[in-house]
């Protein structure tokens, strides 16, 4: 159980114990009254005993009709004061009659203090003290015998201490409520706490599950951006200079250099297949800088495809992270694949340009262009998957990738990237 619950138990015992003691309290002083008030007789003490009696029966039958049976009705301003007034006149009565039972007028004070509101409390306090002075001086016949001056002292004496008392503990009371609305606000925040820390688990369960469908599929948008750009690629070319060979059987000079080609294509192919399985930096990246690996790229490229490709690098060139580089290189090697495949072009134009926050890539050609909103035979727009996963890559670093070209008119593709420096997080 939490503090607070605890607190308010607690606080609950005590209300209801307090509770208790106030109804029993009144019939409790009464009956004690009642049997002094039988056992006089037996002292040789005059007393009208049936006028006694029937006085406490009225008082009992009082209390037990509005007090115990009907505290509903008590709600009731006008009900409320009826009841008390009728209450300390019957009091009264039973003082003026056996002075001792005084002891019962004293709950007046707890009954104001219950029933009464505002001023009201103290003008009760105020007629309880009077009523129990009666008491304390054995009677009305000692009052009317001369003693009213010591009456009227003790009853503004009374009064005044009850006044105070009825200060203090209505300020207790007070606390005591505050407490308890207190108490209330904590257990509803802390209610609301609870309903809120269960939707943040589920919640959170529901962002792991996501975070999960979302690493495998950006595993699988990974795996098939590298396959595209060194197995595809390389199987492409594989099969062209099978292609090409084929077509020089008599030419064996051609048709070795064309079947070195593909066994170079195939190796390069190997060893990239398996760095990709493992989440390795291409090879390429892993022996030199980045301009030197996509001139290296380029150089190859132009030399099995016989088209004139030249790398031009600008700015400042400088260490980049991995993620960086690796979009670079495969955004150049596929947009020379896509110029040997489909631009039937005479030269390729490659700039590497490194700014201040940025980093881009050129690739321009003077091939037969193509329609930049067409959609493919596949369905994807922007050409196929090769251009896709350059555009995903590009994205992924928050780059971006522009396409420029027209039928007739060539090509120019653009991939910007953030200037990453080598060991910076993305």
């Amino acid at each position: 159980m939490s503090i607070e619950a605890e607190l308010r138990a607690e606080y609950d015992r005590w209300q209801r114990r307090e509770i208790a003691a106030f109804q029993v309290l009144p019939y409790f002083l009464l009956a004690i009254c009642t049997v002094v008030a039988l056992l006089l007789p037996f002292w040789k003490v005059s007393l009208p005993l049936p006028a006694v009696l029937g006085l406490t029966l009225a008082t009992a039958s009082w209390l037990l009709w509005f007090h115990t049976l009907h505290r509903g009705w008590l709600r009731n301003a006008a009900l409320t004061g009826l009841y008390y007034t009728v209450l300390m006149v019957l009091a009264a009565g039973l003082v003026a009659i056996a002075p001792w039972y005084g002891l019962f007028a004293f709950v007046g004070y707890p009954q104001a203090f219950q029933y009464l509101k505002g001023r009201w409390r103290y003008a009760g306090a105020a007629v309880t003290s009077m009523i129990m002075a009666v008491s304390y001086l054995g009677g009305v016949a000692t009052i009317i015998a001369g003693f009213w001056w010591a009456w009227a002292a003790i009853s503004l004496i009374s009064t005044v201490l009850a006044w105070i008392s009825s200060y203090f503990v209505e300020l207790a009371d007070q606390r005591n409520l505050k407490q308890k609305q207190a108490l209330a606000e904590l257990h509803e925040a802390n209610r609301k706490l609870e309903g809120a820390l269960r939707e943040n688990a589920g919640l959170h369960a529901q962002l792991l599950v996501q975070a999960r469908e979302a690493g495998v599929l950006d595993e699988r948008q990974r795996m098939a951006r590298e396959i595209h750009d060194t197995l595809a690629q390389g199987l492409a070319g594989i099969l062209t200079q099978l292609q090409a060979a084929e077509q020089k059987p008599d030419e064996p000079a051609t048709w070795r250099r064309h079947l070195t080609n593909a066994m170079d294509l195939a190796r390069e192919g190997l060893v990239e297949a398996r760095r990709t399985v493992h989440a390795v930096e291409p090879e390429v990246l892993a022996k030199a800088r980045l301009p030197d690996a996509i001139s290296d790229v380029t150089r190859r490229w132009s030399e099995v495809h016989h088209i004139d490709a030249v790398l031009t690098t600008t700015g400042d060139p400088r260490p980049m992270h991995t993620d960086v580089e690796v979009t670079l290189l495969r955004a150049a090697q596929e947009a020379l694949a896509n110029v040997a495949k489909h631009a039937n072009a005479s030269r390729v134009g490659l700039t590497l340009s490194y700014m201040e926050d940025l980093v881009t890539l050129d690739v321009r050609d003077d091939g037969v262009g193509f329609e930049p909103d067409a959609k493919r035979a596949n369905g994807s727009a922007n050409g196929g998957f090769g251009l896709a996963g350059m555009r995903q890559r590009v994205q992924r670093l928050a780059g971006r990738l522009d396409i420029e070209s027209e039928p007739g008119g060539g090509t120019a593709i653009s991939a910007t990237v953030p200037a990453i420096p080598a060991g910076g997080g993305q």
